[in-house]
């Protein structure tokens, strides 16, 4: 079991066999930017228990995204507003798009719109 004493060698173990134990990591571990982009690279979905740091990083965002295009629900609502963000996310994973910002859905629509036009 993790907990907060947890070492990262022991974390990344640990979550090989079930991620959400990600949860018990000490928040420092879930602000280490160089941890969390390992674990993130692995699984997208930890971009969930990053800080709101990790989770307004660009970087951070794109390894999770190019992942698990769902983890755009986790970006700030800054990167959601991102297009090569959202792109990146749309890309793996079409659904994806319900999470950019509204702007972003928007302009898709408009696209999408014009191209059943032609």
């Amino acid at each position: 079991m993790i907990n907060e004493n947890s070492t990262k060698e022991e974390v990344l173990e640990a979550i090989k066999q079930e991620m959400y134990l990600l949860e018990y990591a000490s928040e420092e571990l879930k602000n280490d930017r160089d941890f969390m982009l390992e674990v993130i690279k692995q699984y997208g979905t930890g971009l969930y228990y990053a800080s709101e740091a990790l989770r307004a990083d660009r970087e951070v965002v794109l390894a999770a995204v190019n992942e698990d295009g769902y983890s755009l629900r986790w970006a700030s609502d800054e990167l959601r507003n991102d297009r090569e963000v959202v792109a990146a996310a749309v890309m793996r994973t079409g659904l994806a798009l319900r999470y950019a910002s509204f702007s972003i859905r928007l302009e898709a629509a408009r696209c999408w719109l014009v191209e059943v036009k032609k």
